[in-house]
């Protein structure tokens, strides 16, 4: 017979087990597919992490005004098997990123693909089409 504190440790570790996936969110649950954007600015800052990676750019709006994006990428792993290292985007660097504009309305966006200023295309988002 199974003891009672040998289920309840199961039971935790399959918890566990699962948080990653319940704090995963799906793409079209933030962004919209119908709201392709193209941005171009500074980066100042690029965290290269699990499940996603960010890039924050500072972009200047059409009335000159600066403003603050935040894109959403694949994950630190997917980008390293694609080339691309922490050390690959430095602040300062000025790139295009195309994507996707969050739902809310707010500088926020998933991020498909950018603009490196040699030319050269990097592909962000995740192998799979969003939505």
């Amino acid at each position: 017979m199974i003891s009672k504190a040998l289920l309840t440790a199961a039971g935790i570790a399959v918890m566990l087990t699962a948080l990653p996936a319940l704090a995963h969110h799906s793409f079209a649950a933030e962004y919209d597919q119908n709201k392709p954007i193209k941005v171009t600015g500074s980066v100042t800052k690029f965290d290269f992490t699990n499940p996603h990676s960010w890039i924050t750019l500072e972009a200047k709006e059409a009335d000159g005004t600066v403003v603050t994006w935040g894109f959403e990428t694949a994950s630190g792993a997917n980008l390293f098997k694609r080339g691309f290292r922490k050390d690959s985007l430095k602040p300062g660097t000025v790139v295009t990123i195309e994507g996707f504009q969050a739902k809310d309305g707010t500088h926020t966006g998933n991020a498909q693909k950018m603009t490196m200023p040699d030319g050269k295309e990097v592909v962000l988002g995740t192998e799979q089409n969003p939505g």
